[in-house]
C-alpha cells in the first residue's frame, strides 16, 4: 500500500511541479556542502529537459516522514555519516516504495558511507553501473559512463547502484564529484566544458527518476 501511495504522490507532483531535497544527516559530515549545486541543476533541467522542479530544494532528515514527499533526494559531503536505526528504517521504506537517493562523494565520504549503505541494504551489493545503462544514454550520451569532474585521488570515476526490481533506487557516485561541477562557476573555476558534463549527467539522473 505504501508503494502505491508514494507512486501516486510522485505522479501528482509530475502533473504540476516537482520538489527535490537535500539530505541532512548526522555524524558530523558537512551535509550542507555545495549550496549552489542543486539549485543550478534544477535550473538546468527545467531549461533543457522540460522538468518543472521548484527552484529551491527542500532540506529533509532521513528519519522524517516528509522524505516521502520527494522523488529525488541528494546527499553529499566530505566526512562522517551515521544513520540511526530510525534513519535506516525510514530511508529503506522510502527507497523500496519508489524513492531515489543520490549520494555524491565530495571527497572523504567513501570510508563512512559504504558502511551506512550496508546498514540500509545488508543483502544487496553495490553494483557498478555499466556505461550501457539507460542512465548514461539519455537524454545525453556518456559512452564511457560517469564523467570525471574533479581529480581527487586520480582514480577513475565510478557509479554504483542498489537495484530493486531492476531499477536503481540508490546511486552512489565516487571519484567524480558531480556536485562540484554543478556549483556556480566561480566556486571551483571549472571550465565550461567540465561544468556542462556535470550538469548533463545530473540531467540524466533526473530524467531516469521521472521516466522509469
Amino acid at each position: 500500500m505504501k508503494k502505491i501511495y508514494v507512486l501516486l504522490l510522485f505522479i501528482s507532483y509530475s502533473s504540476f511541479s516537482q520538489e527535490v531535497a537535500i539530505l541532512k544527516y548526522n555524524g558530523g559530515g558537512d551535509w550542507y556542502a555545495n549550496p549552489t549545486s542543486l539549485p543550478n541543476l534544477i535550473k538546468y533541467c527545467n531549461a533543457n529537459i522540460n522538468t518543472k522542479i521548484k527552484a529551491k530544494p527542500a532540506t529533509v532528515e532521513p528519519n522524517s516522514p516528509d522524505l516521502f514527499s520527494y522523488p529525488f533526494v541528494h546527499m553529499t559531503g566530505h566526512g562522517n555519516v551515521v544513520f540511526s536505526d530510525a534513519d535506516v528504517s525510514n530511508l529503506k521504506n522510502y527507497l523500496t516504495s519508489g524513492g531515489f537517493l543520490h549520494i555524491d562523494d565530495n571527497y572523504g565520504m567513501d570510508q563512512y558511507i559504504r558502511k551506512e549503505i550496508k546498514k540500509l541494504f545488508p543483502n544487496n551489493e553495490l553494483i557498478e553501473i555499466p556505461s550501457s545503462h539507460p542512465i548514461f544514454q539519455k537524454p545525453f550520451v556518456f559512452a564511457n559512463g560517469l564523467p570525471k569532474i574533479h581529480q581527487h585521488d586520480g582514480k577513475r570515476p565510478q557509479a554504483f547502484g542498489v537495484f530493486i526490481d531492476n531499477q536503481i533506487v540508490l546511486l552512489y557516485t565516487f571519484e567524480c564529484d558531480l556536485g562540484d561541477g554543478w556549483e556556480d562557476a566561480e566556486v571551483h573555476n571549472d571550465p565550461l566544458e567540465i561544468r556542462e558534463k556535470a550538469l548533463k549527467m545530473g540531467a540524466n539522473i533526473i530524467n531516469y527518476i521521472f521516466n522509469n
